[in-house]
């Protein structure tokens, strides 16, 4: 598990492109991946009523090939970012680990909710003491996006959540989205 804590900001971005350029002045990205989330509802709470997700991620590209994990976002702990508890852990690579743990969740009561399939580019930098993850997504039915992440203990929340917002101050990003790429695919769609 990375830190117990996922602090993260998300922007809507009218092209990806200009936000690459202006993040490539302080770091490089990684060769794109493309990400297939599947979000599941529990069987007996409501994860839309409790701000929680369990989603199985598989991640393909040329330098990982075909990875595999289960993630578990707990409720977000403020109006302004999007920070929650994350448990993440690793599963088989390869089709049969993804269908595996899939089928292991349905055989529990576990019930598919919907795909949500994006193209990603990450770089890494450090800002203001802290590694920060920038994500640019081209997310299916949904739109481009660029995500700032720090995975922090609960004790440096705050800290990450002012590095993030100065970051994003420096680039110039507003208008910061909270809800989930599930949440916006569902709205777009028409169920939310």
């Amino acid at each position: 598990m990375r830190g117990s804590l996922e602090v993260e900001q998300k922007f809507p971005v009218d092209d990806l492109t200009q936000v690459e350029r202006q993040v490539t002045t302080q770091a490089a990205f990684a060769p794109p991946v493309s990400q297939v989330d599947r979000y599941y509802a529990h069987p007996a709470r409501d994860f839309g009523q409790t701000d929680e997700a369990l989603r199985i991620r598989r991640v393909s590209g040329t330098e990982v090939g075909q990875a595999n994990c289960v993630t578990y976002k707990g409720p977000k702990l403020d109006r302004q970012t999007k920070t929650r508890r994350e448990i993440e852990i690793s599963l088989p690579p390869g089709e049969d680990g993804f269908s595996q743990f899939a089928g292991l969740l349905e055989s529990l009561g576990f019930r598919a909710v919907a795909e949500v399939r994006k193209s990603r580019q990450i770089a890494h930098l450090d800002w203001q003491g802290f590694r920060v993850e920038v994500a640019l997504d081209n997310v299916e039915e949904v739109g481009y996006f660029i995500e700032l992440e720090i995975a922090a203990e609960p004790s440096d929340a705050e800290a990450a959540k002012a590095a993030l917002a100065s970051l994003a101050g420096h680039w110039g990003l507003s208008a910061s989205e909270r809800r989930s790429y599930l949440e916006l695919l569902l709205l777009s769609r028409g169920h939310g």
